[in-house]
């Protein structure tokens, strides 16, 4: 049956290739199927450009949000594909926990489409959110070193995999609250300062939830002697 579809969709002059998202069969110029490209279409409005915060539909403009106004983040902009949800929230867990390591590409596609329809300066190099030793011998792999690669060879800039260390093992941030999230990443980072002084960078993470993790290891790459700090995260979560 397979077999023939594909005879099928030489002859009507499409290629039938298999949805990285889902496995199905995809006919058209993009690699998703018509229903992955629909749930993983990236959020083109309703959000705060510099925190990604949510608000009213896709259709609204963007705009910055009061907290950004009345005290801005530790960087400068904020780009992130879409909202933590659906399919692309599925697909970020299966690649972290459930050994989905085949959606790397897909997942990596995204963040590069997300850097550049949002990031409108250059930057020097791309830094990946660490992991502690302890957490990436048990993971296997560091997502955010995997999306900041390909991010980084997209942009044409080098990956500084090792600018910034995580110092201290932490409890995971999904177990704690807002408050607790913040006392619990405090100090955890260490940055080179040789290497980052006077760069602008691009940290670059999977999911941006409380922003606690971010903001800890943006003011570190600040402290470090970064010149500017850009964000990129593939999803951000619904406050």
């Amino acid at each position: 049956m397979l077999d023939r579809l594909r005879t099928l969709a030489r002859r009507a002059g499409l290629a039938a290739t298999r949805c990285p998202a889902c496995g199905a069969l995809a006919h058209g110029e993009g690699p998703l199927c018509e229903r992955c490209a629909e749930r993983l279409a990236p959020r083109t409005g309703g959000y705060c450009p510099v925190c990604g915060e949510i608000f009213g539909d896709d259709s609204a403009v963007p705009a910055v949000c009061p907290d950004c106004l009345h005290e801005p983040p530790p960087w400068d902009r904020l780009a992130f594909h879409a909202v933590y949800a659906g399919g692309l929230r599925d697909l970020i867990l299966h690649f972290k926990f459930n050994g989905g390591y085949g959606h790397s590409r897909l997942l990596s596609d995204l963040a590069k489409g997300a850097a550049a329809r949002h990031l409108t300066e250059p930057v020097d190099g791309v830094v990946p959110v660490p992991l502690h030793r302890r957490r990436l011998a048990w993971r296997g792999f560091n997502q955010s070193s995997e999306l900041g690669r390909a991010v980084a060879r997209g942009l044409g800039v080098p990956l500084w995999n090792r600018a910034l260390e995580r110092t201290r093992y932490t409890q995971p941030q999904t177990r704690l609250d807002h408050k607790e999230r913040q006392a619990n990443i405090k100090n955890a980072f260490a940055a080179d300062t040789a290497a980052m002084r006077g760069k602008r960078v691009l940290l670059v993470d999977d999911v941006y939830t409380t922003g606690a993790t971010l903001r800890e290891c943006a003011r570190t790459l600040k402290r470090a002697g970064a010149a500017g700090v850009d964000v990129l995260v593939l999803a951000r979560t619904m406050s």
